[in-house]
């Protein structure tokens, strides 16, 4: 089975699993989904998944997402 290796953050990740969610892609890098949203990162294109964490990622090698924190903000 292939595996995929991919970085959040700059931070390198790996799945077996052909097809993610924005959501897991969070989940499995240790980050917060409900104060956080995903954005895929090719080149000078970037595809931000801040409304739909649910919808489906097919993967691929060397993929780059970084992680948005859209939390609410304290105050000081």
């Amino acid at each position: 089975m292939p595996t995929f290796t991919y970085s959040v953050d700059d931070e390198p990740q790996s799945t077996d699993e052909h097809t993610l969610t924005a959501r897991q892609i969070l989940q499995n890098a240790g980050i917060d989904p409900q104060n956080n949203y995903l954005v895929q990162v090719e080149g000078q294109h970037q595809e931000s998944f801040k409304d739909k964490p649910d919808v489906v990622i097919h993967m691929h090698q060397k993929m780059k997402f970084v992680s948005v924190f859209n939390g609410p903000t304290p105050v000081s």
